[in-house]
């Protein structure tokens, strides 16, 4: 009899169906007599900020979770984390519902807002991230450890018994993100981890995550709105738009679905003997010198507009690319 080998996938660390989250505030009206007004019968709003949302992520993935301001994100990696009980639907992470708030839950996942602080203003880096050592129970050598190859990796070991305050944003982002890492969490929530970082912070910070990832196969959902984040650093995005999934899927696809065009460069010898060209009744024109031209073309009409282009100029150098991944996505939140 032969052997049978069975493979049992997985479920996806994180499940979510259905979730959604509203929000109930008071609206008053103007004046002193309003004021009056709402004392005795008060009108309501009703805000719907996370609409049925469902998605799964597997372990190990490193996922982009874009959306304009106001969308949903935040909301929803709150819920996600137990801080926000949602008005309907379910979501299960670890095997765990979040805002059960269960202890062993609490010990495995971490949530990192990049405008807000967990670190003592006051007081060194280095008791903060001791406190936190403290409560999440690590051993003193294996903490010391821990400290050590973050610092290292995050190039901040010298600024460990300096004031918080007395940090630079990039030096406090990244003693977040230690703290953060601490307890060696399966799943890491960022919101915005690198606003308003300088250039060299944000590569650093994205160099760390993109190596923590691939070394801990830690399971990490980031928002971000530089793209050069979402870029480097996440293969599968989900875009939410007043709150509700409108893209989940490869990075690489939202090109193929949302951008129809493409950016047509030509180049010829300066001085060189140019006829006169209407180059707008090929596309919109970006960028046009005496030598160069850069248009703007519809992926349908690009190999037609090349070859008429390239019978009338004296053309040395072509290039045809992509519309840039940032473009797309502007574009994809204007509508």
């Amino acid at each position: 009899m032969a052997n049978c080998h069975l493979k049992f996938k997985m479920p996806p660390i994180i499940q979510v169906q259905g979730l959604t989250k509203s929000f109930r505030t008071y609206k008053k009206e103007p004046g002193l007599s309003g004021a009056l007004r709402g004392l005795v019968h008060r009108k309501y709003e009703t805000t719907i900020a996370v609409n049925e949302v469902s998605f799964n992520i597997e372990e190990g993935e490193l996922v982009g979770f874009l959306g304009p301001n106001g969308a949903g994100k935040t909301t929803t990696l709150k819920m996600l984390a137990g801080l926000l009980y949602p008005t309907g639907g379910q979501a299960r992470v670890l095997d765990y519902v979040p805002w059960e708030r269960k202890d062993g839950y609490r010990r495995q996942f971490a949530l990192l807002l990049g405008q807000k602080n967990q670190l003592w203003w006051d007081l060194p880096a280095s008791e903060s991230l001791d406190l936190n050592g403290k409560i999440y129970g690590i051993a003193q050598d294996v903490f010391a450890k821990r400290v050590g190859e973050l610092t290292e990796l995050l190039n901040v070991k010298d600024k460990l018994n300096v004031m918080v305050r007395e940090l630079s944003l990039g030096e406090r982002m990244k003693m977040e993100l230690i703290a953060s890492l601490l307890h060696q969490p399966k799943i890491l929530f960022l919101d915005e981890p690198t606003i308003g970082l300088d250039v060299i912070s944000q590569k650093t910070v994205r160099e760390f995550l993109r190596h923590y990832n691939s070394t801990n196969k830690t399971t990490i959902v980031l928002t971000s709105h530089y793209m050069n984040d979402i870029q480097e650093l996440c293969q599968r995005v989900i875009i939410i738009d007043h709150g509700k999934i409108f893209f989940d899927g490869k990075l690489s696809e939202i090109v193929d679905r949302f951008a129809d065009f493409k950016i047509l460069s030509m180049t010829w010898q300066t001085g060189a003997a140019v006829p006169a060209v209407d180059f707008a009744k090929y596309g919109e024109v970006l960028k046009q010198s005496a030598n160069q031209i850069q248009l703007k073309i519809k992926r349908s009409q690009v190999i037609t507009a090349c070859k008429h282009l390239l019978d009338q100029l004296p053309v040395n150098d072509i290039d045809i690319e992509e519309v840039p991944i940032e473009e797309v996505i502007r574009q994809i939140f204007a509508r």
